[in-house]
């Protein structure tokens, strides 16, 4: 964390004055006073010249720039109120700043920052009141960390040059595995820590050499010398494969785009020992979301769970649904025949190709604990968790709603029909 600032003071500035009488430069000024040349220079300049600053002077501008207004969300108003029936509800305090702005664009009395909300929150006193306000964030720390805080990272044990890099490379080259190596380290090192490293770590420096000779002799060493590192799992998918599938790159233009509404991407959550498991469903312009309970994990619970769902979504904005290739659809030919709706599958083992469920997985999470059961949550408290996640405010919608973005879409369609008839 990085040092905090502080204001120049009256002392400070005396200094500054008497210096610039004697001559002194800027950087000699800094030196004396313990400050960077830039802070002397900008302070000198806000006088106007070396030879109009006056001490008394300075320190009454400063004052006086510091002097503040009513604050926004001072206790007692209207905003703060807001503010905390917002933040209760779930919303961030960067939902709540984007929301206020929206709502009350032309009153800046309403806008304030999420690093003002954040102030207010962590500025609460110690009480039942803090605890809910702090508890309400996604992440509820109880005291409030830099944006950087956490980020230092400890130095490489294989940076380059090291003597334990130099070490594992001469190992390779006599035929040691990245395994052995490691369990060799920890079995001659056994107290030194610092010498303690995992055969990933061996590999990932193989792997992040660069293209040359030294690289082609390291990856040479391996028992099986790939060119470039393979996951654990790939090409060992042994969950079979769906009949007449069709790949997410036959999609249309227009699901890519998100101008379109009426395409979907969607994905199960699953409860503890995957035994019970809920879908989620998530339209990719708008962002509204669909939970739908299931009863069971298997395809037949999956055909009648988004077969109910889907059939009361108007037709005009049943698209497209994309799916990953669970065996959950195995029955996606008579779910397409059932709504009228196209089904096309990522590719395995690649969550980014439908990221708006996959973010909004993470959010239902909130609301659906990893390791419940999920079978115990009925599909009224289901629709009241997809309500409010569809009433919180998104910054890709310019901090619209979900709910308020699909009631436009469908407005929309519905003045569309009206107009042709």
């Amino acid at each position: 964390m990085g040092q905090s600032y502080s204001q120049l003071g009256i002392e400070e500035r005396n200094w500054i004055h008497r210096l610039l009488n004697e001559g002194c430069s800027l950087r000699q000024i800094a030196r004396v006073v313990g400050r960077s040349p830039s802070t002397v220079s900008r302070e000198v300049a806000r006088a106007g010249s070396h030879r109009s600053y006056d001490a008394a002077s300075a320190q009454g501008m400063a004052l006086r720039r510091r002097r503040r207004g009513p604050r926004k969300l001072a206790a007692g108003t209207a905003l703060l109120k807001l503010v905390r029936a917002w933040l209760r509800v779930g919303y961030s305090p960067q939902q709540i700043a984007g929301r206020l702005r929206r709502m009350y664009a032309h009153q800046p009395e309403f806008h304030v920052s999420h690093e003002t909300i954040y102030c207010v929150i962590y500025a609460t006193p110690r009480g039942e009141l803090r605890r809910e306000l702090i508890g309400s964030l996604r992440k509820a720390h109880k005291e409030r960390r830099s944006r950087g805080a956490g980020n230092d990272r400890r130095p490489r044990k294989l940076a380059a040059g090291t003597a334990l890099l130099k070490l594992v490379r001469a190992w390779l080259r006599v035929g040691y595995s990245p395994q052995q190596i490691a369990g060799r380290l920890r079995r001659m090192y056994a107290h030194q820590p610092e010498f303690h490293v995992s055969h990933e770590t061996i590999y990932c420096v193989i792997y992040a050499t660069p293209r040359g000779e030294l690289r082609r002799e390291l990856i040479g060493s391996l028992r099986k010398a790939h060119k470039e590192r393979r996951s654990r799992g790939a090409g060992n998918d042994r969950r079979g494969k769906l009949q007449d599938m069709r790949s997410i790159h036959e999609r249309p233009e227009e699901v890519f785009d998100r101008l379109v509404p009426g395409h979907w991407e969607g994905d199960l959550i699953k409860g503890a020992g995957n035994r019970s498991a809920v879908a989620t469903l998530v339209e990719r312009k708008t962002r509204f979301v669909v939970l739908a309970k299931m009863d069971g994990c298997g395809a037949e619970a999956a055909l009648e769970a988004l077969t109910k769902k889907f059939r009361r979504v108007p037709l005009a904005l049943r698209k497209s649904l994309t799916y990953d290739q669970g065996k959950e659809m195995a029955h996606h030919a008579e779910l397409t025949r059932r709504v009228s709706i196209e089904v096309f599958f990522a590719d395995p083992h690649s969550p980014w190709q439908r990221p708006s469920n996959e973010n909004m997985n993470g959010l239902v999470r909130e609301y659906l604990p990893k390791g419940d059961d999920l079978s115990v949550f009925s599909q009224g408290y289901l629709n009241r968790v997809a309500k409010a996640l569809n009433y919180r405010p998104r910054a890709v919608l310019d901090f619209a709603t979900p709910a308020e973005a699909m009631a436009e879409e469908i407005n929309k369609l519905r003045t569309g029909v009206a107009s042709q008839t």
